[in-house]
């Protein structure tokens, strides 16, 4: 492992953030930060659009009058990545001592994009933009690039979006570039919307994505009821820890709370020893015909 630290300690924190209440959502981002500081951590993750507030998209009414109100209260939260918002972010990242792992609707002009934000004490160090979009999110924005992993003092650092986490070639691509953790931030409510069924969903594909890649995984889920244009959703929180085996390091499964966890290098360069170490197995040359 190539990481400065030995060990990591890290938080997966689910504030109740709302769509169109940017104040007030960073004034719950700075509190769980600060929350968690204290019980030492050095990284705190969030979940999918946290700062700007996940806007409900499963519409029952007229389609076409909800999804017009829908994409103007878009476009009024989003956020561009050199604005107010993210400065705040990183005073806060500043004050604590932390890197924030935020979510955002991010305003990029003619288009936006579900992108996590990376900012330490230094200032942004990662904006990485969802590249799955699931069809009900289709009208709200555009799906990203191939995601870059960073070098942090913490260690090599990348991230999968929600859905992007159902798809092996998303880790894959972090994983190429030797990636160590991976941040996974959600929002997802699968049936019957509690805690343990979004673990029972989220758990199978994260431990294939860490296992099959050799890294380590964070999670954590949106929190609590939103409204907008009309229409309203909610998300059951929950966050779990994933090591390089693909094995449950830890996990919260009671909705709202903090998930503390460490990270040891010792346990990633064990796994990455182990004679099965599944990334040593790849054969690019034979993949060709999967992008054709």
């Amino acid at each position: 492992m190539k990481t400065v630290k030995q060990t990591i300690r890290a938080a997966a924190l689910t504030p109740e953030t709302k769509p169109g209440a940017l104040s007030a959502n960073l004034d719950l981002i700075a509190g769980a930060a600060r929350r968690a500081a204290q019980e030492g951590a050095e990284l705190a993750l969030f979940p999918e659009l946290s700062l700007t507030g996940f806007i409900p998209n499963h519409p029952t009414g007229d389609h076409a009058a909800w999804l017009k109100q829908a994409l103007l209260a878009a476009r009024q939260c989003a956020q561009p990545l050199d604005g107010e918002a993210v400065g705040t972010l990183t005073a806060i990242a500043r004050d604590t001592r932390l890197y924030l792992a935020v979510g955002l609707l991010e305003d990029a002009g003619n288009r936006l994009h579900n992108t996590l934000l990376l900012v330490g004490p230094e200032g942004l160090a990662a904006a990485w933009r969802k590249m799955h979009v699931p069809m009900y999110e289709m009208p709200f924005y555009n799906g990203g690039p191939v995601p870059a992993v960073v070098q942090t003092p913490l260690g090599r650092i990348g991230a999968n979006i929600c859905f992007d986490a159902l798809l092996p070639e998303s880790a894959r691509l972090l994983a190429a570039q030797n990636v160590e953790l991976v941040l996974f931030p959600f929002a997802a409510d699968p049936p019957p919307g509690t805690p343990a069924a979004w673990a029972a969903w989220a758990v199978p594909p994260l431990q294939a994505r860490c296992a099959e890649n050799g890294v380590f995984g964070l999670a954590c889920n949106y929190q609590g009821r939103v409204t907008c244009a009309g229409i309203e959703q909610t998300f059951p929180g929950g966050a779990i820890a994933t090591g390089p085996r693909g094995e449950i390091i830890a996990r919260n499964v009671d909705g709202a709370g903090t998930l503390i966890v460490e990270f040891h290098s010792a346990t990633l360069l064990d796994a990455r020893a182990d004679p099965d170490y599944l990334y040593r197995f790849r054969r690019p040359e034979l993949y060709k015909a999967l992008a054709e």
